[in-house]
């Protein structure tokens, strides 16, 4: 480079590769399932005055791979995605991740676990958690003194 001057910029971006491409290659061994950095199942969780909901993107999982668990205050998702299995089948890029995963959330208030729902539509797992009765917000009546 002329002067003597070095991207510090493009040094970053080849260090990060780098340690992309480190993990990529051990984490599946190390049981992850996943050979990624990103946490799956991806999840949004919002709520409104009844319940919890929690969307969790799931494709290629069936739901008899699918376990939900909901106790007090967190959420467990586990699951298995099972590779493509055929006779001559030859990967010429592998991108998505197979094997066992489980994710664990905590809920910012208890939930009812005994009315708990989970549906899977479209590769998208909705699990409908209520709010157990003391989580709920209760209207005060006010009283003239």
């Amino acid at each position: 480079m002329p002067g003597g001057f070095m991207n510090p910029f493009a040094a970053m971006n080849q260090l990060q590769r780098e340690v992309n491409r480190l993990f990529d290659g051990y984490l599946p061994s190390l049981g992850a399932g996943f050979g990624s950095a990103t946490v799956f199942p991806a999840l949004n969780i919002w709520e409104d005055s009844d319940a919890l909901y929690a969307e969790a993107e799931i494709p290629g999982v069936a739901p008899e791979d699918l376990e939900v668990y909901a106790v007090g205050d967190e959420l467990t998702i586990r699951g298995t995605r099972k590779p493509r299995e055929g006779e001559n089948v030859a990967y010429h890029r592998r991108e998505r991740g197979t094997g066992e995963f489980t994710r664990v959330v905590t809920l910012p208030v208890n939930v009812d676990a005994d009315k708990v729902k989970a549906a899977l539509k479209d590769g998208v797992l909705t699990v409908t958690l209520p709010k157990a009765e003391e989580a709920k917000p209760r209207r005060i009546t006010v009283k003239a003194g």
